[in-house]
């Protein structure tokens, strides 16, 4: 739910805070006030896209600031374009800010009520009111989807026997290579195996000196009854002692690490060319298959080619074969699908002929007395969300045809249906519905019953919404006043929460264009009492 709204440097505004309760809060002032722009700034704090034109004359940047409770959104936009943008003071993409507002706040003004043309918000919409699990069917869609373009790849794929050829080639020369995962070693073997004289030669001083007469080895073992007398008569030296058996036992184990790496090497004349060849094989395999000299790993990477390799020559070999077990698969996949999407079909022409009724109803009710509503269902072909298109119908007045919603609704009637969905539709506590003119182009009794809907939707969610008309604003939880004023030649934009005695004063302004009188005023509490008495039968 939307706590507040803090607006610096944006448009008109210099610097305001509006403040939103729970229910239907309702934005009102003279044409030019400001009111859009509040609109505008929570828009831009949930990620609409910024322009550096909205910046206020003279300032460096604007700067806005949404705080729904469990998030606080900000957003900053200098004066040369550049925006950034926060969630809770830590730094995010312009896209994080959308993704998340998307899910807080829902907002339906002259081009946001667009949507509602839209086939797949229609759609969305529907199966949302019908509760229509796509579940079972989107697995099989996936599942059938992903057959279906492996058969494509195969049939596309162009390999002719010239590739049959060459691969059957590489296969049979790498696997004539024998190549084992040892062989990432050669280097190291190769180097061992060329210095071998003066490897075994060094080893064998350096494990003398360990283990030899007078060697490392025996002045360990020589000091350890002295290290134990001294220890007798001062506690401390008993851990030398130990220190001095842990080094000896080091020095046994290095001493004995040698000399077997050193017996495991073979210095043979004819071991060292084996390795020589086994090097060179490995280089000239690396320089045509790897694009490179041999390196370490090379062997590894050899392996790869040829387990890769071998698989695209099964695939060229079987791929007739493959075909066929493939289509027959998808057709099989195809069949459960379609049964599956005819659930959700039959589905949604039963909740389809509910929501057709429901919003119908609620049209009479915002001045379509004669409208009729309707969701047409037609066959598609198989998509994500199922092999159904999903069409708004609307007739406006008796004896037209009825027409995609698309194709004949003027912005005011976009939006009264828009509310209507709205209404019958489950509405989410966790979100804000924000409507921008909903009433635009209505009067007299239809105007009463827009601010009636509004109160309606706002026991279920938080409902912002900007109106011009008293007999909507009268329904308002919190109603908010935008005021502006000029002051040093500069455009100043205020926002007043309106109570008592100034409600009074705001709705008389609002009925009597500015002109405010005790009759005007006498109306005002009016439509206030008309309200309460509505609300209270409504319970």
């Amino acid at each position: 739910m939307l706590k507040s709204l803090r607006v610096a440097n944006l448009a008109v505004v210099e610097k305001l805070e509006a403040y939103f309760a729970p229910g239907l809060n309702v934005i009102t002032g003279e044409t030019g006030a400001g009111k859009s722009v509040l609109i505008g700034a929570l828009e831009l704090a949930l990620g609409a896209r910024a322009d550096a034109g909205a910046v206020r004359d003279g300032a460096k940047e604007a700067e806005v600031e949404a705080d729904f409770g469990g998030h606080v959104f900000r957003r900053t936009v200098s004066a040369s374009g550049k925006s950034r943008a926060w969630i809770d003071d830590e730094s995010v993409s312009v896209a994080e800010l959308r993704e998340l507002g998307a899910r807080l706040v829902d907002v339906h003004g002259p081009e946001a009520n667009h949507a509602l043309l839209d086939e797949s918000f229609q759609r969305e919409t529907l199966d949302a009111f019908g509760k229509i699990d796509l579940t079972r069917y989107r697995g099989l869609f996936d599942g059938w989807s992903a057959t279906m373009r492996r058969i494509d790849e195969l049939e596309d794929d162009g390999a002719g026997e010239d590739e049959l050829d060459l691969l059957r080639y590489q296969v049979d020369e790498l696997e004539s290579a024998s190549l084992v995962p040892e062989d990432d070693t050669l280097q190291e073997r190769h180097a061992a195996a060329a210095h071998a004289v003066d490897i075994v030669e060094n080893a064998s001083a350096v494990t003398e000196a360990l283990g030899g007469d007078s060697g490392v080895e025996e002045a360990l073992a020589a000091i350890q009854p002295r290290l134990a007398a001294i220890a007798r008569h001062m506690p401390a030296a008993e851990e030398w002692r130990r220190e001095a058996e842990s080094l000896a036992a080091g020095v046994e184990e290095l001493s004995r690490s040698i000399a077997d790496a050193v017996s495991s090497l073979d210095a043979g004349e004819e071991s060292f060319r084996e390795i020589d060849d086994r090097l060179s094989l490995v280089g000239r395999l690396s320089r045509k298959y790897l694009k490179g000299a041999a390196q370490g790993g090379a062997a590894t990477r050899l392996l790869e080619v040829l387990s890769a390799k071998k698989a695209r020559l099964h695939s060229i070999e079987n791929r007739e074969e493959e075909l066929g077990a493939l289509k027959a698969r998808a057709e099989g996949e195809r069949k459960a699908m379609l049964e599956s999407a005819a659930l959700v079909t039959a589905e949604r022409r039963k909740a389809a002929l509910k929501l057709s009724r429901a919003v119908e109803k609620e049209l009479k009710e915002l001045g379509f007395e004669k409208a009729r509503f309707g969701v047409a269902i037609s066959p598609a072909e198989p998509q994500a969300h199922g092999c159904d298109g999903v069409t708004y119908m609307f007739e406006p007045n008796p004896g037209e045809p009825a027409r995609p919603l698309a194709s004949i609704a003027s912005s005011g009637e976009t939006a009264r249906v828009m509310l209507a969905v709205k209404i019958v539709t489950a509405a989410d506590p966790d979100r804000t519905l924000v409507f921008d003119e909903v009433d635009a182009n209505v009067g007299g009794e239809t105007a009463r019953a827009v601010g009636e809907k509004l109160h309606f939707v706002s026991r279920g969610a938080q409902v912002v919404a900007i109106t011009h008309l008293p007999q909507s604003a009268a329904y308002a939880d919190r109603h908010i006043a935008v005021r502006k004023a000029v002051e040093g030649g500069r455009t100043r934009t205020t926002v007043e929460t309106v109570e008592g005695e100034a409600r009074i004063d705001e709705l008389s302004r609002m009925l009597g264009g500015g002109a405010t009188t005790p009759v005007v005023r006498r109306h005002a509490r009016e439509l206030l009492l008309l309200k309460e008495k509505i609300c209270e039968k409504r319970k």
